[in-house]
Formats: structure tokens, C-alpha cells, sequence
């Protein structure tokens, strides 16, 4: 699949068939995911991967509820999908510089995770899988059920699976919105 036709064409998935994926194919975007850049070669990022039923329903009961009531709609994709895969980040390694935070953007593993997750998603839609950012969800809770240790941040989940919907793409704003020629003033294209 060729890379704008995958950029345009991954969709967030949120209902997903019971089919197992394949060691092969988590592998294959794991390695996508690790061949992300990041600040200096950090690499900060860590995955976990997560194929129990009982540990994806407790990281499905973490999420935060969108409006009073009302079930965050990654919850039935994180129990329904036959992996979930949680990315998280070591703290005070990306953004930094001989130890001292080197901008003012503070720790930089938002970034890295992100450009990383980013590439986990493209290669899961190259390969006929699905996937949907997840980060509405209370973030501690989740490093409980994962036993992850204090210097490592839980940043986001995905389910990943073969998807069982088809989702029309959704509106994007023109370039003339949202580029600027020059400076910010500037609303030329």
C-alpha cells in the first residue's frame, strides 16, 4: 500500500471481528512503531500487549465516560478487539539534553509516543488490521492493571484487530485554513 493511499485510508475502528491476529502481524507493527523518530534516539516508548479477555475489560472499565452516563465508545472495542496494545513512556529521557530539560515543552514522550503510534496505526491499516487512539481513560488505573512501574507513563491505548465496520471518512479542512505563508497573519496559499 503505497503511503498517502494509507494515510487517507485508515479509519478509526471501533468494531472489530473475533478473529486472533497473528504473532506475525503484531510483530510487523510493533516494528513499524519502533522505527518512529524520536527526540535524539531516545526512543522512549514501551508497548504493552495485551491478549487477555479479563485484562482488556479491566482497561475497557478505565475509560472515562464522554458524558454523564454514557459509555466512552472505545469501551466495547477495547473488550471486543482480540488485542489492545498500550503504549506508554519512560519519563525524563525525550526532551532532554545532559539531563536538563531542553525546551519549554517540558518532557518530549508525548511527541515521540504519538509519531510512534502513528506509524503503528499506518502499518496496522496496510495490513488489513484496525485501530483507534484511545486516551480518555484514567491513566493510573490502567498502570495498576499493567503492573507499570512510576517512571513510566501510560500515554494511550489502541484495540487491534480486523475490523467488522467500514467508517466513511470523515471531513477534513481545506489547506487555505489551516496553512499560513510567511508568518500566522499570512492566509495565503
Amino acid at each position: 500500500m503505497e503511503v498517502m493511499q494509507a494515510i487517507k485510508g485508515r479509519r478509526s475502528i471501533r468494531k472489530y471481528k473475533p478473529d486472533p491476529v497473528s504473532d506475525e502481524a503484531i510483530d510487523t507493527v510493533l516494528d513499524a512503531a519502533r522505527w518512529a523518530p524520536s527526540w535524539a534516539n531516545t526512543q522512549c516508548w514501551r508497548f504493552v500487549v495485551v491478549r487477555d479477555p479479563e485484562i482488556r475489560s479491566k482497561l475497557a472499565g478505565a475509560l472515562r465516560a464522554t458524558s454523564p452516563g454514557k459509555e466512552n465508545r472505545a469501551a466495547a472495542a477495547i473488550r471486543s478487539a482480540p488485542v489492545v496494545i498500550v503504549a506508554c513512556a519512560e519519563l525524563g529521557r525525550s526532551g532532554f539534553y545532559k539531563g536538563e530539560q531542553a525546551t519549554d515543552k517540558g518532557d518530549w514522550f508525548m511527541f515521540d509516543v504519538a509519531l510512534a503510534m502513528q506509524n503503528l496505526t499506518l502499518a496496522a491499516h496496510g495490513i488489513g488490521l484496525g485501530t483507534v487512539h484511545v486516551g480518555l481513560f484514567e491513566a493510573k488505573e490502567v498502570a495498576k492493571v499493567l503492573d507499570v512501574p512510576a517512571n513510566v507513563a501510560v500515554v494511550e491505548m489502541t484495540p487491534l484487530g480486523y475490523p467488522d465496520e467500514e467508517p466513511a471518512a470523515p471531513g477534513r479542512k481545506e489547506l487555505a485554513e489551516i496553512v499560513f505563508q510567511g508568518n500566522y497573519d499570512s492566509r495565503q496559499l
